[in-house]
């Protein structure tokens, strides 16, 4: 099969590989759309430490099922289907509770460590547990179906969240995981939404999904502006979706007492933490990671109209084109959100 093989920081090599192999539990899946997700791009760069070449990455995917292993369950041949990035055992305790995203033999799509090796969707064939596998219905694109993964994940983080009526949210952040909250949130009742970013472009389309006021940081006080919009108390909830250490301090600065904040940025490992505002404040940090079960919902949501995609998606491109992809999405030249990729 034909596949984008990552083989160095910023060069990749459209390519033959082997077919992937199918086990007695395991589902075969022509790739019809993949998304390049930002940690793709940090890996890409060679930055993150978890793109280990050679490796075939992408993570956000959909496709039809070409073959089925004997024991596999609800799913058959010729469905239409997504499914998630995490792949889990399902067998773990944690699995077991419905935690997936804390397997304790987590492996990732599209992601090499020292630890794992798991080859992705950017390719024409991906083999995966039946476990992990979502049907989509048949009016619903492929392209929309591959951003059914960050999708997941920003629902996964409003599920995470105390969240009730007549709230007002904050969102650091308005890339694509961060569009996805602000949908999310809303769907979960929060009443009024900020959302903070430096890109006036991104900044547009969070208003058009449902923010009621935008901030750029680098024009106007942050702050300043989320305790305008409050009555001078802060957000109840703030989601981190930028992943910057500057960010996570900012989510501290605007958050109000007794609120809750929500990290779901993966950028930078080490900040600098005003321990005594989330003491004194008594603020609640929480994380969120990957999803949990959410990718029936996330189907629902979208496929009803209740969580809007189509902005997200700024290019659609052969998988022949991946080098280009990634080089465009790299250099920030142009206004891109999503640039889905087709085997």
């Amino acid at each position: 099969m034909k596949a984008l093989v990552y083989m160095k920081p910023y060069r990749f090599e459209y390519t033959d590989v082997p077919d992937p192999v199918i086990g007695k539990q395991d589902v075969l899946i022509r790739v019809k759309a993949c998304g390049i997700c930002g940690s793709d791009v940090r890996g890409y760069m060679g930055k993150t430490g978890r793109r280990i070449p050679p490796l075939i990455m992408g993570h956000e995917a959909a496709g039809t099922v070409e073959d089925v292993g004997r024991h596999v369950k609800n799913v058959s041949r010729g469905d239409r289907v997504c499914f998630d990035s995490t792949v889990y055992c399902n067998h773990c305790e944690s699995c077991r509770q419905r935690d997936y995203n804390r397997c304790e033999r987590r492996q990732v799509l599209g992601v090499s460590t020292s630890d794992f090796k798991r080859n992705g969707a950017f390719a024409e064939y991906l083999s995966v547990p039946w476990w992990i596998v979502s049907k989509i219905p048949d009016h619903m694109a492929f392209t929309q179906a591959a951003l059914l993964e960050p999708v997941s994940i920003g629902l996964h983080a409003a599920n995470r969240t105390p969240i009730s009526s007549h709230q007002t949210g904050v969102v650091i952040g308005a890339g694509t995981i961060g569009l996805c909250i602000i949908q999310a949130a809303k769907q979960k009742g929060v009443e009024r939404i900020i959302v903070s970013d430096i890109n006036e472009f991104r900044l547009g389309l969070a208003r058009e999904l449902g923010a009621h006021v935008v901030v750029n940081p680098s024009q106007s006080n942050v702050k300043e502006t989320v305790l305008k919009e409050t009555n001078g108390k802060g957000a109840d909830v703030t989601f981190e979706a930028a992943g910057l250490a500057e960010t996570f301090q900012q989510a501290v600065k605007v958050t109000r007492t007794g609120g809750h904040i929500t990290v779901v940025g993966l950028s930078e490992k080490g900040i600098n933490l005003d321990v005594q505002q989330v003491v004194s404040r008594e603020i609640t940090l929480r994380g969120s990671y990957a999803s949990a079960g959410e990718f029936q919902d996330c189907v629902d949501l979208v496929s009803e109209g209740k969580i809007n995609v189509e902005p997200f998606i700024s290019r659609v491109l052969p998988l022949s084109h991946g080098q280009r992809a990634f080089d465009l999405l790299h250099k920030g030249e142009e206004d891109l959100v999503k640039i889905v990729l087709e085997p």
